[in-house]
């Protein structure tokens, strides 16, 4: 559990060192997410960081605040985004750095089966972490896009691909489809060269099968990237689901053409 929340906040210390010099026209950048700049895109961390230790220590107050997503459930966190983004940079990363240390403590502290709520499946205190890391990660490239960067990837790439892999079942679903019986066999060469395996012992022979990058996958699950603009290789009925994968809550995309 600590190895996850760890993570999660080197990878914030990561974007973190992305922006905090940063002058304020460009933080007001604009990134490839429509509509959002540099400061919405920290401003979302922040607002989710905070949710998040919300749903992990006040139940009925993460509950108010679903019943005010459910008023606006295409708009809310784009709401919640803008109000955090119009502060000055200085502020919003101060908040944002409070409320990811606030979160990793909380984490630490919350025993390892308890459920938290969330605006998609309820998730253990580590899944949460996992998530979080993932998100940082995910809004961290629409950072780096808009600055010209290229990041580094590191061995944290690993959670994220364990987290496209595990929410397979909830892209199909919340795309109206039916998932299939047998996991499919994913198979992903870390930054070090290290293969990383998802499925069956079997899987090796499988005819549904994903390969490539872990890099690139993880651009693929968060909806960073297209498949076609990545080294990630998908047979039989892997096509469909890397058409439709999604990591991360929310309304579904839809398949890519």
């Amino acid at each position: 559990m600590s190895d996850t929340v760890d993570s999660f906040l080197d990878e914030c210390a990561d974007l973190d060192a992305l922006v905090a010099d940063l002058d304020e026209p460009t933080w007001a950048r604009a990134t490839p997410a429509e509509g959002w700049t540099i400061a919405h895109q920290i401003a979302h961390l922040a607002w989710t960081d905070e949710i998040a230790a919300v749903a992990a220590t006040d139940p009925q107050g993460f509950a108010a605040e679903v019943e005010i997503a459910m008023q606006d459930p295409m708009g809310h966190v784009d709401t919640r985004t803008q109000e955090g983004a119009v502060a000055t940079p200085a502020q919003v990363l101060a908040r944002w750095r409070a409320g990811r240390e606030r979160l990793a403590h909380v984490l630490r502290g919350a025993p390892a089966d308890t459920k938290l709520p969330w605006f998609g499946p309820p998730m253990s205190p580590r899944s949460m972490a996992t998530a979080r890391l993932m998100e940082t990660w995910a809004h961290g490239q629409d950072v780096a896009d808009a600055l010209g960067v290229t990041r580094t990837p590191t061995a944290r790439l690993r959670d994220i691909c364990h987290l496209g892999v595990r929410t397979r079942d909830f892209a199909y679903l919340i795309n109206d489809r039916t998932p299939p019986a047998q996991p499919f066999h994913v198979e992903l060469t870390g930054p070090d060269g290290e293969l990383w395996t998802w499925g069956d012992e079997d899987g090796e022979r499988s005819a549904d099968r994903v390969t490539g990058s872990a890099q690139d996958f993880c651009l693929v699950v968060t909806q960073r990237r297209e498949v076609e603009e990545t080294d990630v290789v998908a047979t039989g009925d892997a096509k469909a689901w890397l058409a439709i994968a999604q990591a991360f809550a929310g309304a579904p995309r839809g398949a890519r053409q």
